[in-house]
């Protein structure tokens, strides 16, 4: 087994004093920070993660007096009930935090307003498509979604149940870059499938350690987390693109996020909210393979 050894996540510099991980059964990597000297609290949908780092170390340079940052990156259920509940719970231990400033895809955004915790939200960045990571030097010859459709070939997916967004536009563009080559993607009709492997809560996380496992031979996902993969592990993993078009394929189905203000926003939402729709956040998350507002 291939143990993925992720890099600290966190928007204040200084290293946890005493680390306690045990990286096959006892680790956190979603949540960040320090949630009682924070005076900013950030929660937001995970597959942006690699972008939302710099951009908070960039706003807390900017602003010490937040003292740090404590901020969550787990899929959109994790969070939106973690708002609701007042806080989150990873194995024993309890974190209470509320959120000044919220992002996800804008239909969880929407369903905030609609309940009242939030005004309103705003265009933060999109994705540029879908692709494939498989093993480095491609040991099992996949070179897009034709291959996929082989029988010898293990799929991973994220999770149709607790990850909707994600799992819905995978599918959508597995759908439409099939039907347009004329392919049928049947592994995504029968659930479960022998051939797909299913993330349970985190895709982000464990696509490339199922891939890395080799439980999986392809993992598909962003293409912004891809090169996250491909940057941190360059020994392990390669992109390989859906098709020859890559993300410029007409079948490609895009994610955005957006960003907006819990309530006020308390002292520092309202900053963070215009420091994050700038132009040095653009720059930040173009670096990181999404697409921003701007562009």
């Amino acid at each position: 087994m291939t143990v993925l050894d992720w890099p600290g996540e966190r928007a204040h510099p200084a290293g946890l004093r005493a680390p306690f991980v045990q990286s096959l059964s006892n680790i956190c990597l979603d949540l960040h920070g320090d949630p009682q000297a924070a005076k900013l609290v950030v929660f937001s949908d995970g597959n942006h993660h690699m972008a939302l780092e710099p951009a908070l170390q960039a706003f807390l340079a900017d602003h010490p007096d937040v003292i740090d940052i404590f901020y969550a990156t787990t899929p959109p259920r994790v969070v939106v009930e973690a708002l609701h509940e007042g806080g989150i719970t990873m194995g024993n231990l309890t974190v209470t935090a509320r959120p000044h400033v919220f992002i996800s895809p804008p239909r969880v955004l929407d369903a905030l307003v609609q309940r009242g915790l939030m005004k309103a939200h705003l265009p933060l960045a999109g994705s540029r498509g879908n692709t494939l990571i498989v093993r480095k030097g491609n040991p099992r010859g996949i070179h897009g979604i034709a291959d996929l459709m082989r029988e010898d070939v293990k799929v991973f997916l994220s999770n149709p149940l607790t990850e909707t967004v994600s799992y819905a536009t995978y599918a959508a563009t597995l759908r439409a870059m099939a039907q347009r080559l004329g392919l049928t993607a049947d592994f995504l009709d029968a659930k479960p499938h022998p051939r797909v492997v299913h993330g349970e809560s985190i895709h982000h996380r464990e696509a490339p350690q199922a891939v890395a496992d080799g439980r999986a031979d392809a993992a598909v996902v962003f293409y912004h987390l891809a090169l996250r993969y491909t940057r941190i592990f360059p020994g392990i993993f390669e992109l390989m693109p859906l098709t020859p078009e890559g993300e410029n394929d007409p079948g490609q189905e895009r994610s955005r996020v957006h960003i907006g203000l819990v309530g006020d926003g308390g002292a520092w939402g309202a900053r963070l909210l215009e420091f994050m729709t700038g132009k040095r956040v653009a720059a930040i998350y173009r670096h990181h393979g999404l697409v921003p507002v701007e562009d």
